[in-house]
């Protein structure tokens, strides 16, 4: 069977860098690629990507060669997220900030970066509350793709995935442990009652149901 041609967003997607980022105003490369091929975003909002990014953007799209877009950041050598270890309080906000893993640790633990998944993002540097995470050159003149290869993207993408696939199922579990204390309290409602009051049941389980799809309506939204 012959494989369907792949879509404009799928090559445009394997043309970036993967850092997810998010300089481009988009959640993550694969969103901030969607834009590009329905003509939503500019080919030139990726500074990890750099001059060279935005010409192979500019090659699969068919438009025009631009500068790059300086309000979204500047292209510069790659850098590498540097804990301070003195300073770390192992409050677990770097990892959850990472989206591809690349930060290791435990609660009131300190925490330390792998190297060589770290793709310089630098999301996890807003997220310390001591203002312990630096950002360090590690490219020295090299910067855009120059500092960066498909293969160290295609690791990125993968991770990224596994990331968003994690996040997923730790949402789904804790919906789950949710919804059975919420089915345990209806239950103790019901042997309290003794089910002589079945309007105030039904009620109690319409403030319950109410909660939980609040609490599944804020996560998908964020």
């Amino acid at each position: 069977m012959v494989s369907p041609p792949p879509r404009l967003a799928d090559l445009i997607e394997a043309a970036l860098p993967q850092t997810q980022c998010t300089r481009c105003g988009y959640p993550d490369c694969r969103a901030y690629a969607e834009a590009i091929a329905a003509g939503e975003a500019g080919i030139n909002r990726c500074p990890p990507g750099g001059a060279e990014g935005i010409a192979r953007l500019a090659k699969i799209s068919g438009r025009p060669v631009e500068p790059l877009d300086t309000g979204r950041g500047h292209e510069v050598p790659r850098a590498l997220a540097v804990i301070d270890e003195d300073w770390c309080i192992g409050c677990t906000l770097c990892i959850k900030a990472c989206p591809v893993d690349c930060i290791v640790g435990a609660s009131k633990v300190m925490h330390t970066v792998i190297d060589a998944q770290c793709t310089g993002c630098e999301l996890c540097v807003p997220a310390c509350p001591v203002d312990c995470i630096a950002m360090l050159p590690v490219t020295g003149e090299r910067s855009g793709w120059s500092a960066w290869s498909a293969e160290q993207a295609d690791e990125a993408r993968q991770r990224y995935a596994w990331h968003r696939e994690r996040g997923e199922r730790e949402a789904r579990e804790n919906d789950e442990r949710l919804a059975a204390k919420a089915q345990a309290k209806l239950a103790d409602l019901e042997n309290q009652t003794r089910l002589t009051d079945p309007e105030a049941i039904e009620r109690k389980r319409a403030v319950i149901e109410a909660a939980l799809a609040r609490a599944r309506a804020k996560r998908e939204a964020s």
